[in-house]
């Protein structure tokens, strides 16, 4: 709890003196006695998620307490002639029990700070440096080109929020204004943080889950590839060999170094009736690449051994798990432009790996990345918005299909993401009714989710759900037992 009361002791006293003097609109307005404007905002939410399936007769549903249903963020911003300090803070309990839990991370902030971030203005150019969440490239949800912070996938009810999943990272940002229209940017993060996966509980995607028994039979697979006519003896006594992996749990890399650091930069500008944006990035990947090494080594001490002693299972310590975030520069371009009626937007760029050969089994090959979407207000006042992502693995005969044998074994060369909302507002925007739809062409997952949401003035009450479906071994539909519907009333201030 000590990172807590620091944290209080910090707040406190800039509360009292920002109320000490009643926060009156002539302080807006430039008239203020202090040399600075403090602004607070936030929200409080409460209400509960309810899994559908924990009803079912053979299931508990999950208990929980009146603290796990309220939530609150509040926000400091306060400006000062040359320079402006933000502080956004996350104030549920289950932040304040994890920060007394898990203090500092050495590579994601705690989850109390939403944002925490300094800038400077020096004329046309502003510097900014703290734990920031920022955005580059112009899709209505995130793109190829939207790639600096990574997201948090442990709880998947916040799924139709993606601004909400971002997760802030320490970084230098830096942009300067060259005209009306056009500017330039550069960033430098000092290390890496991936996607953010649930470690335990309902939302442990498979890729982790059942990492082993994928390795395993990919291992036994690959002996009778190398050894077919002892099909029948690997199968028969291969069981036993794979117990041998029901400790598998590989230790993923220390990204909080410097070796880790990332950085880029980007254009924009305006021509004609088009905005148009050019970026280099230098990063890694924010999915992690599983793969082990000493197969084969382990394959032939299996086979000799085996076959002199019928008993034996293996010698685990051949082989070795391995986790790559895998480095690449990106060289991106964006375009956004009103024609005929719509908003249309558009990215493409092309992953540059360290496996620009195809041959390096624990590096992802390089990629193509790119995204199109439109939003348009069609008939009776119904605003439809459409947004496709995919990306497109380069060099896809060179990848070997077995997953134990290579990062990429048993992907797809393709990866695409439908997107599509649409909402309809009724008395006068006081009522909106919102459908969302997310579906994984490839793999065919899907998941719906409609919303209903009432808005009087600060207060918004929603009704929504979540539900995932389509094929259970996908990335959407290995969910489908996660389905919910959430109830929310939230007050902004």
């Amino acid at each position: 709890m000590r990172h807590v009361l620091s944290l209080f002791l910090i707040f406190f006293p800039i509360f009292s003196f920002a109320q000490s003097f009643g926060f009156d609109d002539d302080f807006s307005e430039g008239n203020s006695i202090l040399p600075f404007s403090l602004v607070i905002s936030g929200e409080i939410n409460a209400g509960p998620v309810l899994y559908i399936h924990d009803f079912k007769s053979e299931k508990k549903a999950e208990s929980f307490l009146i603290w796990d249903i309220i939530d609150a963020k509040t926000n400091f911003d306060i400006n000062g002639q040359n320079a402006q300090v933000f502080i956004g803070l996350n104030l549920s309990y289950k932040t304040f029990s994890e920060l007394a839990e898990d203090g500092l991370s050495p590579v994601y902030p705690p989850q109390i700070i939403d944002e925490l971030w300094l800038r400077g203005y020096f004329d046309r150019l502003s510097v900014q440096a703290g734990f920031i969440k920022l955005r580059w490239g112009r899709m209505f949800t995130p793109g190829p080109l939207d790639i600096i912070n990574p997201l948090d996938f442990s709880d998947l009810t916040n799924f139709a929020q993606p601004k909400e999943m971002k997760i802030a990272r320490p970084m230098v940002h830096a942009s300067y204004k060259i005209s009306g229209f056009t500017g330039i940017e550069a960033v430098f993060l000092p290390n890496f943080a991936g996607h953010r996966f649930a470690q335990e509980g309902r939302w442990v995607p498979q890729e982790f889950s059942n990492a082993t028994s994928v390795m395993a039979y990919g291992i036994m697979d690959r002996a009778i590839e190398r050894f077919p006519s002892m099909a029948s003896r690997i199968k028969n006594g291969f069981p036993a060999a794979l117990a041998n992996f029901e400790n598998f749990a590989p230790e993923f890399p220390d990204t909080s170094t410097i070796e880790y650091f990332q950085t880029g930069m980007r254009f924009n500008t305006v021509i004609g009736p088009c905005d148009f944006g050019l970026q280099y990035f230098y990063g890694n990947y924010m999915r992690p690449s599983v793969s082990v090494n000493g197969v084969d080594r382990f394959i032939n001490d299996y086979a000799l051994r085996s076959f002199l002693n019928p008993s034996y299972t293996g010698n685990p310590k051949l082989i070795s798990p391995y986790i790559e975030y895998s480095r690449y520069h990106q060289i991106g371009i964006d375009y956004s432009q009103i024609l005929f009626g719509f908003n249309i937007r558009a990215e493409l760029a092309a992953h540059i790996t360290n496996d620009y050969k195809g041959e390096n089994v624990n590096v992802k090959n390089p990629f193509l990345s790119w995204a199109f979407g439109f939003d348009r207000d069609i008939i009776a006042g119904i605003n439809i918005n459409v947004q496709c992502n995919e990306t497109i693995r380069l060099l896809d005969d060179k990848v070997l299909k077995n997953p134990a044998m290579d990062c990429e074994g048993g992907d797809n060369i393709t990866s695409t993401r439908l997107i599509t909302q649409i909402t309809k507002s009724f008395f006068r925007e006081k009522l909106e009714c919102k459908l969302i739809n997310i579906w994984d062409i490839e793999d065919s997952g899907l998941v719906f989710i409609p919303s209903v949401t009432w808005l009087v003035n600060d207060t918004r009450l929603e009704l929504s759900a979540g539900i995932f479906t389509g094929d259970e071994n996908s990335e959407l539909g290995q969910y489908r037992e996660n389905s919910y519907i959430k109830l929310k009333l939230k007050y902004s201030f």
